[in-house]
C-alpha cells in the first residue's frame, strides 16, 4: 500500500472506532437510570461508595435517601454524559480496539502478532482488576476522610468533585497495574534480567510505596496502602516470571552449547536464507485499467473509497 492508501485506511479505522465509542456513550448515558435485566443502573453504581458513608456523617434530606449535591446548572447532565462516555468506552473496547489492531497487524510478523495479542489481553485484565480494587477502596477511603471531623463536621460532597475523584482513582489504579506487565515484557526481550530485579527488590518496594503515596488523588491511607500492597504483590509475581524465563533461557543456551564457545568462534547458527511462504490461496489482483482521475491514481482492491472532500 502507498502512503495515501495507508492514510485512507487509517481514516476508515478511526471513523469506525469513533462510531463504536459514540454508540457506547449513548448506551452509557441511557444506562445511568436504566436497570437492565434487573441489574443496578450506572447511577447507583457510581453513587453507592458515597452512600456507604454513615448517614450521621453526610448531608441528607428526610425521606430522600442518598443524594449528591448539585451546585452548578447542567452539572448533573455533564456528569451523566462523562460517566456514560467512560462506561460506554469500556464496554465497546473490544470493538474499537479491533479496528486499531486491523490497522497495525498487517505490518507485524506472526510471532509479533501473538506477542501483541498476549500483551493486550493481559493489560486489559490487569486494568480491570485495578479499577475493581479502586472501586472497593473508595468507601473505606471516604469513611476515613470524613471520620477525622468527628461530630463537628458533616459531609456534603458536590457531584462534580465526587465523580472526578472516583474516576481519577479508577484510572490511576488501572494504569498502575500495568507496571508489572511492562517489567515482564522488558525481561522477555532481554532488557532486564532476574538477577537485577532480585538485586533491586527492596528499592522497588520502597519506590512502589512512594509512588502510591504520590499517585493516589486522595490523602487517605487506605487507598495508598491498598495500591502499594497490590503493586508489591504484582511485582513479586513479575520477578518470579522473570526468574522462570531466565532459567529456561539458560537451559536452552547450555543445550545449544553457546556458553562453551570461544570468543573468536562463530556460533553454530543456520545461515541459510529462509524461503518466503506463498499464500495458500493467492488472490489475483485485477488490472485496474485507466484511472478516471489522474491525480487519485489507480484503484486499490479492498480499499474503501471516499471522495476527496471527505
Amino acid at each position: 500500500m502507498s502512503l495515501k492508501d495507508h492514510l485512507y485506511d487509517l481514516r476508515h479505522r478511526l471513523g469506525l472506532a469513533l462510531l463504536f465509542i459514540a454508540l457506547g456513550a449513548v448506551f452509557g448515558f441511557a444506562w445511568w437510570s436504566w436497570n437492565i435485566f434487573g441489574l443496578p443502573n450506572l447511577g447507583d453504581i457510581v453513587v453507592d461508595p458515597y452512600c456507604a458513608i454513615p448517614e450521621t456523617q453526610r448531608l441528607t434530606q428526610a425521606g430522600q435517601g442518598c443524594q449528591l449535591l448539585q451546585t452548578k446548572p447542567f452539572e448533573v447532565f455533564m456528569i451523566r454524559l462523562k460517566v456514560g462516555a467512560g462506561a460506554g468506552m469500556a464496554l465497546t473496547a473490544p470493538l474499537w480496539l479491533y479496528q486499531v489492531w486491523r490497522f497495525i497487524s498487517p505490518g507485524l510478523y506472526a510471532k509479533e502478532r501473538r506477542f501483541a495479542i498476549i500483551f493486550v489481553a493481559c493489560a486489559s485484565v490487569l486494568f480491570a482488576a485495578g479499577a475493581t480494587l479502586a472501586f472497593y477502596v473508595v468507601p473505606q477511603g471516604l469513611a476515613v476522610l470524613v471520620g477525622f471531623g468527628d461530630e463537628k463536621f458533616i459531609t456534603a460532597l458536590t457531584a462534580g468533585e465526587y465523580v472526578s475523584f472516583v474516576l481519577a482513582l479508577l484510572l490511576i489504579f488501572g494504569v498502575s497495574f500495568e507496571l508489572p506487565l511492562i517489567v515482564v515484557m522488558l525481561n522477555q526481550v532481554g532488557v532486564i534480567s532476574y538477577e537485577k530485579l532480585n538485586k533491586w527488590r527492596r528499592g522497588i518496594v520502597f519506590a512502589l510505596f512512594v509512588f502510591a503515596a504520590i499517585a493516589t488523588p486522595g490523602t487517605d491511607p487506605i487507598s495508598m496502602v491498598a495500591l502499594a500492597v497490590a503493586l508489591t504483590l504484582l511485582f513479586e509475581v513479575a520477578i518470579q516470571l522473570a526468574r522462570v524465563h531466565d532459567r529456561r533461557l539458560e537451559r536452552r543456551r547450555k543445550a545449544e552449547g553457546l556458553d562453551d564457545l570461544d570468543d573468536n568462534e562463530a556460533a553454530p547458527f543456520d545461515y541459510t536464507p529462509s524461503v518466503e511462504e506463498a499464500s495458500p490461496d493467492p488472490v489475483p489482483t485485477p488490472d485496474p485499467g485507466p484511472s478516471p482521475d489522474p491525480v487519485a491514481g489507480p484503484e486499490t482492491p479492498g480499499r474503501v473509497r471516499y471522495d476527496d472532500v471527505t
